[in-house]
């Protein structure tokens, strides 16, 4: 369809359908060792070095199972297969939890502000107790991607310095160290993919956010506090990925990024966010229940800001394709929500796992390719002067054949869940999906612009139909 009429009418909202969680299984941790040790050989690297702390722990996590909370900790694994877990006071016991058989080394260095240290070794020493030997070729992990071209990536480090300058030092050569983050989130990344088993195990979390957003935008009332918003968008004791958002009117006032005491006001501008591991859910919109209440910088914000939003959000849902590159799909909302107009700077979507943001594919002039397993979350940022935002972001996956099949096979209620929100978006949303996308939770296409109006949405139609 070249081009997508999109209205704004009743229809029932998307059931929360949230189910219990899967646990990661043996198979498919050991899985994941061997494609990070396949990678490793193919590089020619005797130890790989992975980073962990409360922010940037997936790639640790995705081979231990677990992170290290409030503390650092390092990962070492050779190309053997051997591990060493590097962990600081309050995580030395947690050795024994990791999903393979790990070697610990206390390292005090790791642990929070005048906690007691070791003074019998210094952390080269350690370092040297957990194998790493001068003249070896050793990669480092953190979290991130170095893609400037102005830049030499593999010779740049997100890790803290005094862990870099102690590997230096043993290793002796500079040349034989290198950033290889990428093998576990570049273009051939392990992580960038999904089983069965991954894409079960993350489905709890992103559909978690979803209910949790769909509570908070029917919560959402004049008087309501942000405080009640907030408390709607956290559940089950879960660890959240990002900062949740509860926000009416001004946002980050004196700096602060939380839920507060503030109330909802009629033609406040709203905000709701939140993620778990697996997928996030965000919301924004008008505390309106129609054109009338809006302000007047905004009287025009469904026509000129979320409508538009909206169509290239349905364009995503029907272009994504597996075996097309990111750069066309990049070109495709290009199309359809011009950038210089539309005022979106970052990625058009964008991988998800443990972290919210675990890298993207889909970039200008990107000829990476889209896979099956990949878990994306659907990511536009347009804006408008004189408006506030609008957001949909849900989290698909994309499946050919064979993974539908073992989603059907192994997971049936799964499967299930899934059929349903297929048929919501092409029956309700009337939104042509694409043939290769699962949707991982109920609310993807799902956007109420007017917030406090519970019974209208927008949908795309071959006719027009104005608002009331």
């Amino acid at each position: 369809m070249s081009s997508l009429d999109v209205i704004y009418k009743e229809i029932p909202s998307p059931e929360k359908d949230c189910a219990l969680p899967v646990a990661l299984t043996d198979n498919t941790m050991s899985g994941r060792k061997k494609k990070i040790l396949d990678r490793m050989h193919r590089k020619h690297l005797d130890k790989l070095l992975v980073y962990c702390d409360v922010e940037h722990s997936g790639n640790f996590s995705y081979l231990i199972g677990f992170y290290t909370r409030f503390e650092e900790a390092v990962l070492i694994l050779d190309k053997g297969g051997e591990m060493v877990l590097m962990l600081g006071n309050e995580n030395l016991n947690k050795c024994s939890k990791a999903r393979f058989p790990c070697r610990p080394i206390h390292v005090s260095l790791f642990s929070l502000p005048n906690q007691p240290n070791r003074t019998d070794k210094s952390f080269a020493e350690l370092l040297s107790e957990a194998g790493l030997r001068k003249g070896q070729r050793i990669g480092i992990v953190g979290w991130k991607l170095f893609t400037c071209t102005a830049d030499d990536a593999e010779t740049m480090f997100d890790v803290p310095g005094f862990i870099l300058d102690a590997v230096r030092h043993l290793v002796g050569d500079p040349h034989l160290i290198s950033n290889e983050t990428a093998l576990f989130i570049g273009k051939d990344g392990a992580r960038i993919t999904n089983t069965v088993n991954e894409i079960a195990h993350y489905e709890f979390g992103a559909s978690l956010a979803s209910d949790c957003i769909l509570d908070a935008m029917d919560a959402v009332e004049a008087g309501v506090s942000e405080l009640t918003l907030g408390d709607k968008l956290t559940r089950f004791g879960q660890h959240t990925s990002v900062t949740t958002i509860a926000s009416t009117g001004e946002r980050f006032v004196k700096g602060n990024l939380f839920p507060a005491d503030r109330v909802v006001r009629i033609g406040d501008p709203i905000s709701l966010t939140v993620g778990y591991s697996g997928g996030l859910s965000s919301r924004a919109g008008y505390a309106v229940h129609s054109r009338s209440e809006l302000p007047n910088s905004a009287k025009t914000y469904l026509e000129e800001l979320a409508v538009p939003y909206f169509r290239a959000y349905a364009k995503w849902l029907e272009t994504v394709r597996i075996g097309m590159t990111g750069g066309e799909l990049y070109r495709t909302i290009e199309t359809v929500l011009p950038k210089a107009e539309y005022n979106w700077s970052l990625c058009p979507g964008h991988l998800t796992a443990e972290e919210e943001w675990l890298s993207s594919p889909i970039y200008e002039n990107s000829c990476e390719i889209l896979q099956s397993g990949m878990i994306f979350q659907i990511d536009i940022i347009p804006s408008r002067p004189g408006m506030s935002g609008v957001s949909a972001e849900s989290t698909i996956v994309l499946a050919d054949d064979e993974l539908k099949r073992q989603i059907r096979r192994e997971y049936p209620d799964l499967w299930n869940r899934m059929q349903n929100r297929i048929r919501y978006i092409k029956e309700r949303l009337t939104i042509d999906l694409s043939g290769d996308i699962l949707p991982m939770c109920s609310t993807v296409g799902y956007l109420r612009p007017y917030l406090l109006n519970r019974k209208r949405a927008l949908v795309i139609s071959s006719s027009t139909q104005s608002e009331t």
